[in-house]
């Protein structure tokens, strides 16, 4: 069965994610969209070239007519994080991106699910929502998929064993306000606090959320953009989507009483299957957990009612 995913944006997120999407083996047709048509022009052109090495796929640029029939949308576009620059900050200039984009976008893929990516992901998540008016399992985004990989990863250096066998979540913002689900963190099953056979030093959970939290911060710092990792991360959501695998993964949805919150955008574990987001997990957080992510709600409340959403 042909399967077209459109991406929005061909910056170094979008483009990444073209990249990973055609490694991936899942796609059958890939349409770049940009306000640069040469930039997508080009990327398209690229990529192509390695379709030889690939399962078949056919990759074109296009503009937003080209993006019908397409099982997802990719939202990529949108002003970059600059150094010193926080997520938050780029809520006024993408959403005015946003409200100009996704009109278009509902002339010609209503039914696709859509999937945002540009930043500030909470905020813009919850802009496409309102301005498409589409059913909110159908809008998601790339939330804390990528952060709860960083404390997964910080995790697996810190007791020495294989990333793949260390579950752990970050929820709530995908930002500064973000929390990680310690409660639910485990390797091989057993949670944190009962696994000193690893033999590795007292784990300062503090200093390595820390870390996790001011990864991108860093990465800006030194090469000025972050891509490689949120491209995977995109990837993954999508196969879960076109696979119709009911993962739990950690995106960013409308949330309607889960935990006190509602009316807001922000990232709890999901399941995601082919419709989207078939539903919230109601996993048993700490009660200091259910506050921080009351508070991280808040904070985004704040930014959508300042931009009058």
């Amino acid at each position: 069965m042909d399967v077209r995913v459109s991406i929005i944006g061909t910056g170094n997120v979008g483009a990444a994610t073209a990249f990973g999407l055609l490694s991936a083996s899942t796609v059958s047709e890939l349409v770049l969209v940009d306000i640069n048509k040469k930039k997508a022009e080009g990327e398209a052109m690229d990529l192509n070239h390695g379709v030889s090495f690939v399962s078949p796929v056919e990759v074109v640029s296009g503009d937003y007519s080209d993006c019908k029939g397409s099982r997802i949308v990719i939202f990529t576009a949108g002003a970059n994080q600059k150094p010193g620059e926080t997520r938050l900050d780029l809520a006024e200039k993408n959403t005015a991106i946003l409200k100009q984009a996704i009109p278009e976008l509902m002339k010609h893929c209503p039914d696709a699910i859509l999937l945002m990516v540009a930043n500030p992901v909470d905020i813009l998540t919850y802009g496409a929502l309102k301005i498409s008016g589409l059913p909110p399992r159908q809008v998601i985004g790339s939330g804390t998929v990528l952060d709860s990989s960083r404390l997964r990863y910080t995790l697996s250096r810190h007791f020495g064993v294989d990333v793949r066998n260390v579950h752990a979540y970050i929820a709530g913002e995908h930002g500064d306000t973000e929390v990680p689900l310690w409660s639910l963190a485990n390797i091989a099953g057993a949670d944190l606090e009962h696994i000193d056979f690893f033999g590795k030093a007292p784990l300062d959970r503090q200093a390595l959320f820390e870390e996790t939290k001011t990864a991108a911060y860093h990465i800006i710092e030194r090469k000025g953009a972050t891509y490689y990792a949120i491209a995977l991360a995109v990837r993954r959501i999508c196969e879960a989507i076109l696979r119709d695998e009911h993962s739990v993964l950690t995106i960013s949805s409308l949330i309607e009483g889960d935990y006190g919150i509602r009316d807001v955008c922000l990232s709890l574990p999901s399941l995601v299957c082919a419709s989207g987001r078939e539903r919230i997990l109601d996993l048993p957080l700490s009660e200091q957990e259910e506050t921080l992510l009351r508070h991280s709600a808040g904070e985004l409340r704040k930014v959508l009612s300042g931009l009058g959403l």
